[in-house]
């Protein structure tokens, strides 16, 4: 069924169609509403003015076909203005780009870089991307990464393959590997399987492992033992926030240059190396494409602060 909408100004009630099943409410209405700050968005869901089916609703919910939405009347701008793109970061993510076909985009995310726009950030990688390609206008995130996480996103280019790739990672039927540089890292694997909560410490969200946690599982696999440090592969069977962070700082072995869970004293002397990212990298995604049955492997280079890590933690003195 076609999303259908009355005339405004006043309520407006929109069904919604097989193309938004399964969009979470919020970016429903971030697209729906041109030109609404996003923080008046979420204010009028907490305020109970948005309905779905004539109940309150939370901005996580998830459509489905036949939903009816109800939308306050809300002030839009009369010409929304798609955010400016600079030719640096134009040209940096038109060299990321790793893989292409008609239903998925996969690029190598830099690290810095934020998955979406928000929290004082105008553009992010899902914005940029829109912005860069106005001719598409079913680009969204398969899945996220930390902002100062590097490597393999998914982006899809129509909301139905959306939600098959979705359903394939729900099932387990897609493989994501991660390298991270950490300290404390013993033997040659280790599996934690410890569950995590999320937490809020005044406006900072904390992820910390709790019995009240969600269950979470992280195989972690000695890659390459440094004379400084280690590189891991990390491989999840959950996909919790922060989950490799946090069970890496659990297991006696933080990820280097992590502000929130690593080690301040590594951390510092990173720094003081010219080395101020956090070491976190995903590496590769297996996968079979939901539509052609294709086997396929992703992976996407280390960058240049990466690499220079390895080597600065290889190094032969110990005092830097």
């Amino acid at each position: 069924m076609p999303e259908q909408s009355a005339p405004r100004p006043g309520v407006v009630y929109v069904d919604i169609g097989a193309d938004r099943d399964g969009q979470r409410l919020d970016n429903f209405l971030i697209g729906h509403l041109k030109g609404v700050p996003k923080s008046r968005i979420y204010r009028i869901i907490r305020d109970g003015q948005v309905r779905v089916n004539r109940k309150r609703a939370k901005q996580g919910q998830r459509l489905q076909t036949g939903d009816q939405v109800r939308i306050p009347p809300v002030r839009t701008a009369d010409r929304p203005v798609a955010p400016a793109v600079g030719d640096a970061l134009a040209e940096r993510l038109s060299r990321a780009l790793l893989y292409e076909d008609s239903k998925l985009l996969v690029y190598n995310k830099p690290a810095g870089l934020a998955v979406h726009g928000g929290s004082g950030i105008q553009l992010g990688l899902i914005e940029t991307l829109r912005a860069l390609r106005p001719q598409e206008t079913g680009l969204e995130l398969v899945h996220r990464l930390d902002r100062d996480t590097s490597g393999c996103i998914m982006v899809a280019r129509q909301r139905p393959f959306l939600r098959k790739l979705q359903k394939a990672m729900q099932q387990g039927d897609m493989v994501k590997t991660y390298w991270l540089l950490c300290d404390g890292f013993r033997g040659g694997s280790r599996d934690i399987d410890a569950p995590l909560l999320k937490t809020m410490q005044g406006s900072e969200r904390v992820v910390r492992v709790s019995r009240d946690g969600k269950p979470s599982l992280t195989r972690f696999r000695l890659l390459r033992r440094l004379r400084h440090g280690q590189l891991v592969e990390a491989t999840l069977e959950t996909g919790r926030t922060h989950q490799i962070r946090v069970h890496a700082q659990h297991g006696g072995f933080p990820l280097m240059g992590d502000p929130k869970y690593g080690n301040p004293r590594v951390n510092d002397e990173l720094r003081k190396a010219g080395l101020g990212r956090m070491f976190l990298h995903a590496h590769s995604l297996s996968l079979v494409h939901p539509d052609t049955g294709k086997k396929l492997h992703i992976e996407a280079p280390l960058d240049a602060p990466f690499e220079q890590a390895l080597a600065w933690l290889d190094r032969e003195d110990s005092d830097g």
